[in-house]
């Protein structure tokens, strides 16, 4: 075992040693560009990219001419929510989203609000899930969009989309889905759970940072987008410039590796969560989990530790990186935007460190990481005593 311990997969993930292998040769030979039909750089380039358009397609249920490259998920979920509403503004400015929502979504919808849409805010239980319910009532005449993400990148929460997409299909509603911390992980297939649009990112599925990709139907219901960048209308039009051919051909791979293997990955995966949480919960009292019980991602364990500051406690586990629940900003040192969905109390909220395990993740690692937890909050409630 070797230190430091990576522990923070919901931030990022390591590239994969198979996807590294598939993208170095387009960062050295085969450096052409997909575009450029008229020689063999080129041909080997597109050649490269339509295979990774079928292997991210296969993973989620698509088909390959569904699969639009970005530059990552933030970029899908802009194009998605931009584009939806240049493309159907007309038929309504009402779109549904929830509270626990990736900042990509809400500060996007923050920009069409100001421009002149209806943005539905729904709330979340104490467990973090909406309510399929309650995204029926708030759905109007005018409403074309309901934006709902398919696991929370902090508590881990599993949401009800196939629930959610039934009914925007039976209210001939469209359904984007933030399926960034999902994919691959938990089941998601966008045909049988009634999604129009969906977005991924590679560096979330052991592949490289700054490319994902935007899934559009093409069928039941086909999805019209309006670009939000210009210049030469690639990827039929919905997204200039040139493709991160490398980039795209890591995300591919990433995307084989787990439709080969995700299901035995995953339960390996839990099991190294559950056994974390079995060790913090025998060795420490005033221990709560945040997010659903059951219905949460593998390798998601999002904790608060009565009595104990997050940041004082990840500076404590220096040799394992995990990151803090809370999200306080130095400046003003409020909790998360999902926190405060869930409405945690302040204290609970300031007191939280998120577990990511991961694919790399050991046996010996999570030993290590528990005892070492275990240690670090007892010595830091100590502390506190004595100061007081």
């Amino acid at each position: 075992m070797r230190l430091p311990i990576y522990m923070d997969h919901h931030a990022t993930t390591p590239v994969d040693p198979q996807v590294l292998e598939v993208m170095l040769p387009f960062l050295k030979d085969d450096f052409g560009n997909a575009s450029s039909r008229n020689h063999v750089f080129g041909w080997k380039a597109e050649e490269a990219v339509e295979a990774s358009r079928i292997a991210v397609a296969e993973c989620i249920g698509g088909t390959s001419r569904e699969i639009v490259f970005t530059s990552g998920a933030t970029e899908s979920n802009n194009l998605a929510l931009l584009g939806v509403a240049e493309s159907y503004a007309a038929s309504g400015k009402h779109i549904i989203t929830q509270a626990t929502e990736h900042k990509a979504i809400l500060d996007t919808l923050a920009v069409l609000e100001k421009r002149g849409f209806e943005i539905t805010v729904l709330p979340v239980d104490e467990q973090g899930m909406i309510n399929p319910e309650e995204v029926r009532a708030a759905i109007r005449p005018d409403t074309i969009l309901v934006s709902l993400m398919l696991v929370n990148n902090e508590v881990g929460t599993v949401q009800p989309l196939e629930a959610v997409g039934a009914l925007c299909r039976e209210a001939g509603v469209l359904l984007h889905c933030d399926a960034v911390q999902g994919v691959g992980k938990v089941p998601f297939d966008v045909e049988a759970m009634g999604v129009g649009l969906a977005s991924l990112s590679a560096h979330k599925i052991y592949g490289p940072k700054g490319v994902g990709a935007l899934y559009v139907s093409r069928r039941n219901p086909r999805v019209t987008l309006s670009p939000i960048l210009f210049g030469g209308g690639l990827e039929r039009g919905m997204r200039s410039g040139p493709l991160n051919v490398p980039g795209i051909a890591g995300l591919g791979e990433a995307c084989r590796i787990l439709t080969r293997g995700a299901g035995g990955e995953n339960e390996r995966i839990q099991s190294l969560r559950d056994a974390l949480w079995a060790r913090i919960r025998q060795g420490l009292d005033g221990v709560t989990l945040n997010g659903h019980p059951t219905k949460r991602h593998p390798g998601n364990l999002h904790v608060s530790f009565q009595g104990v500051e997050a940041e004082a406690l990840i500076m404590a586990l220096r040799d394992v990186a995990v990151s803090s629940g809370a999200a306080c900003t130095s400046a003003t040192l409020e909790p998360s935007h999902v926190m405060k969905a869930l409405k945690v109390p302040l204290e609970r909220a300031h007191s939280s460190v998120r577990f990511g395990l991961g694919r790399f993740n050991t046996v010996e690692e999570v030993d290590f990481v528990g005892d070492l937890v275990v240690g670090q909050v007892n010595r830091l409630r100590e502390l506190a005593k004595s100061q007081r």
